[in-house]
């Protein structure tokens, strides 16, 4: 024990003292943030550019009726021939032309409606043009047949389910987004843990054994004890760079609830922004959160997720001379890991219960992730242990094996392994 606790200390203070480790554990926030604004920025600005869209309305009736905006405006080109009309688009670099048949039996026949563009319209604006003409084709229809548009304005009711659970807790559909958002950022982040500190590992055990240092090393440490030693150091490293981002996290949402309150109802100011109680709304879901439930099961899947890939990444490590050579090994560790977040991302997000989100939440390769998405959701303690005892008896399986692995090829030099020789070292 005594040697294991000095490898453990030994790859913790490595990993710590590391001035990469430092600055990312403190910059990676903020690159998150920045990164956030900068798309939205980016977004923004893209969709700022004023788009001009001809228009060749046969009858010369949806022309009068399509609003300019900011971003869109539209020229009348129904005076002249269809075909010139697209020679000329195309001459004057307008973005496109939309073209709008005659009547046909009292009714616009919308089916028939075309864009013409050189390059391909974003479906956004697709979508805004298809809504804007189907408003008018309705309203036209309507008058047609002779019926009140008010009075079927006035007659449409919108109806918003007030959500409730059998013990009387009221919840939201924006309570399900932010499940949805915390649970996937939970699973994404431990997967790229996982990743990350997972090559951390096998790199340190590759530079060890072309060093020839583990040579030296296991004259008087055990294999099992270094790689354990490995494992652990570098897992702790990780919970410690974790638990940092939490304090910030918890700062930081703590800050932003206490400066946003709701306001009373029936009340406005001019000073307070009109989506005010939206914002708050947010806040008090976020805070409705089983956020120290989420955090501690992100610690412990953690751990359990990480020593099973990690033993794993520590053979791998053993078994070749070059990090080229564990090109071979990769796939079969990414696979279940990016199978867990497409489960997550596709079914726990759509039905958090069903049977397939429960089967991976329970599958030792998935289960951290699966898991861990689900638990926003909120799921039954007893469910949450057996996942965790399946997980953790999958770990001590895995690291005796790695161990085997381990131990006869962190000796072994000069030559490539395969798969047939990894399973005989297996049986040793």
């Amino acid at each position: 024990m005594g040697n294991l606790s000095l490898i453990i200390k030994r790859e913790y203070l490595a990993r710590i003292k590391n001035k990469a480790f430092i600055i990312m554990t403190f910059l990676s926030p903020l690159l998150a943030v920045g990164m956030i604004f900068l798309v939205a920025y980016l977004s923004n600005l893209n969709n700022d550019e004023k788009k001009t869209i001809a228009l060749h309305d046969v009858q010369e009736l949806i022309y009068k009726k399509l609003p300019n905006t900011d971003q869109l405006s539209f020229v009348d080109y129904s005076d002249i021939p269809l075909d010139h009309a697209i020679k000329r688009v195309d001459k004057e670099n307008l973005y496109g032309l939309l073209y709008v048949p005659a009547l046909e039996e009292d009714a616009i026949p919308n089916q028939n409606i075309e864009f013409f563009a050189k390059e391909a319209p974003s479906s956004f604006l697709v979508s805004d043009l298809e809504q804007k003409i189907s408003r008018i084709i309705t309203d036209t229809n309507l008058a047609n047949a002779g019926i009140d548009k008010t009075q079927l304005q006035q007659a449409q009711t919108k109806v918003n389910l007030q959500i409730e659970d059998f013990d009387g807790q009221s919840t939201s559909k924006l309570a399900g987004y932010v499940k949805m958002i915390f649970g996937g950022a939970a699973g994404y982040l431990l997967m790229m843990f996982i990743i990350i500190y997972g090559n951390m590992v096998m790199r340190s055990v590759i530079e060890e054994k072309t060093n020839r240092i583990v040579e030296i090393i296991i004259s008087s440490v055990k294999p099992f004890q270094l790689m354990l030693g490995k494992i652990t150091g570098t897992s702790l490293a990780g919970l410690t760079q974790f638990l940092i981002w939490l304090i910030f996290g918890g700062v930081i949402l703590l800050i932003s609830s206490s400066l946003i309150a709701p306001n009373e109802p029936g009340i406005a100011s001019a000073a307070t922004p009109v989506d005010s109680d939206e914002i708050a709304l947010l806040f008090q879901n976020i805070m409705a959160l089983p956020l120290f439930k989420i955090s501690l099961s992100f610690f412990i899947y953690f751990i359990g997720g990480y020593f099973l890939y990690s033993a794993i990444y520590a053979a791998i490590g053993a078994a070749v001379d070059s990090e080229t050579d564990t090109q071979q090994f990769m796939f079969p560790i990414i696979v279940p890991l990016m199978l867990g977040i497409y489960v997550g991302f596709f079914t726990v997000i759509e039905n958090p219960h069903g049977t397939v989100a429960t089967l991976f939440s329970h599958i030792p390769l998935t289960s951290p992730i699966v898991m861990l998405m689900r638990i926003p959701f909120g799921v039954a303690w007893w469910e949450v242990l057996i996942s965790l005892s399946i997980l953790f008896a999958s770990v001590f399986l895995v690291i005796i094996m790695a161990a085997k692995i381990y131990r006869i090829g962190i000796l072994m030099y000069g030559k490539k392994p395969t798969y047939k020789e990894l399973f005989k070292w297996l049986k040793n």
